[in-house]
């Protein structure tokens, strides 16, 4: 049952990630090419006219379609500070409504899209679920999870020849662990790909992904409904138990599908983006296999290098407020690149050195809204790189690396698939 549901996920990925046009041609043909820079990359890179734009420019103003003013950031000093003022910026689903076409029943909820005091009191109620204590009642569940996906793959590999490592490593190792934290049937993990992958593609147009959004909340909501008749062991179970009526329903479901579609889509991509730094490079493969060491300053190093979460939430400006040297005006749309900002200050930082010293770097985001499932990402990529290293020491790229199909003018940057010999 577990490999016929992920054969359905990455099928359901490849259907909504191909064969696109219409409407999404128009809406990209609208935007400036400045807006789109930040979702664009050259193989594991970004291209090299955002740093360009960065270096000169770290706050530039966008001229958005629709009437919309909007800056993009990609300094890393001017986005920490943007990510870093709640009481500047509001990220306030409702400031987004009539704009675009954007509807109040689009809202995802959740997190992300909330203010203080409603976020307050949601991430105090989640937070507890997130400290090392939680974390490390998953750790055995990981192991497991790891452990067997790598024995599915031997047999993949065994009968095939060789392996997708994005649908068989990268794919199910988040989405089994995020069920598993949250109580969701292991059967619905191909819906929620799904969902999550459109939800984040571009190419999609705004109506698909705001659909997606749409389609995820309506489901969420049946199972918040069905752990309110009967709390599961998961959080969304303790959630209820815990607080009762004191959450409702949408809060509920919003916080399981900020959790689902962030924790899924985004570790999934670093798993299969950090297996192709891997496959380049001989000697981290023998360094992470003999030294456990290893394995911490390699996944923050990869997790700055990387950024996958190539733009923060939009935040809006809740008064005139100066960043860097430019003013924003109240209302105005903020767009945060967290793959320039993680790359600025130092042509160096171009190039993926896990023995550097250790710097801070905005993969998480930053400030109220930095993603509260960072440790749990981080146990997943600890676990998973030295497992697969040392099960399979001899892994090597089926096809030449140039060759890969990446996403592109997405949100979540990933790679398409990603064939390997055992």
């Amino acid at each position: 049952m577990r490999g016929r549901i992920i054969q359905l996920a990455a099928r359901w990925s490849t259907r909504f990630r191909r064969g696109r046009g219409g409407s999404s041609d128009a809406l990209l043909s609208l935007l400036p090419d400045e807006a789109l820079l930040p979702l664009k990359r050259i193989g594991l890179d970004p291209v090299p006219e955002m740093g360009a734009l960065r270096d000169r420019e770290p706050v530039s103003l966008l001229k958005l379609p629709f009437g919309i003013r909007g800056w993009l950031v990609s300094g890393y000093d001017e986005s920490k500070a943007v990510l870093g003022a709640a009481g500047a910026f509001s990220s306030d689903f409702t400031h987004l409504v009539g704009k675009a076409g954007i509807t109040a029943e689009q809202n995802p909820g959740g997190l992300g899209f909330a203010d203080p005091p409603a976020h307050t009191r949601l991430r105090k109620m989640l937070t507890p679920e997130f400290t090392g204590h939680r974390l490390r009642r998953l750790a055995p569940r990981i192991d497991a999870i790891v452990a067997g996906q790598l024995d599915e793959m031997a047999q993949i590999a065994a009968e095939r020849g060789q392996v997708d490592l994005v649908q068989s490593f990268a794919l199910p190792i988040p989405s089994l662990a995020i069920c598993e934290l949250l109580g969701v049937p292991y059967e619905d993990r191909a819906d929620f790909q799904r969902l999550s992958t459109t939800r984040f593609d571009f190419l999609g147009g705004i109506e698909g992904s705001l659909g997606a959004i749409s389609e995820s909340l309506t489901y969420l909501l049946d199972m918040v409904k069905r752990q309110r008749a009967e709390p599961g062991d998961g959080m969304l179970g303790m959630l209820v138990r815990q607080h009762g009526d004191d959450i409702s329903d949408h809060e509920l479901a919003g916080l399981a599908d900020g959790l689902l579609t962030g924790g899924l889509e985004t570790t999934t991509s670093m798993l299969a983006l950090g297996a192709i730094v891997l496959l380049r490079d001989p000697e981290l493969r023998r360094t992470l296999i003999a030294h456990d060491a290893a394995v911490d300053p390699f996944v923050d190093e990869l997790l700055r290098y990387l950024t996958v979460v190539q733009v923060a939430f939009p935040r809006i400006a809740r008064a005139d407020i100066t960043v860097g040297n430019r003013r924003i005006e109240a209302g105005d749309l903020v767009f945060c690149s967290l793959s320039a900002a993680n790359r600025s200050g130092d042509p160096d930082l171009d190039r993926f050195d896990p023995t550097r010293a250790s710097r801070p770097h905005l993969a998480f985001g930053h400030g109220i809204h930095r993603c509260v499932g960072a440790e749990l990402a981080r146990m997943e990529l600890r676990t998973a790189y030295p497992a697969l290293l040392r099960r399979f020491p001899d892994i090597a790229q089926a096809t030449d690396l140039d060759t890969l199909e990446y996403r592109k003018l997405s949100f979540v940057f990933g790679v398409e698939s990603l064939p390997v010999t055992l």
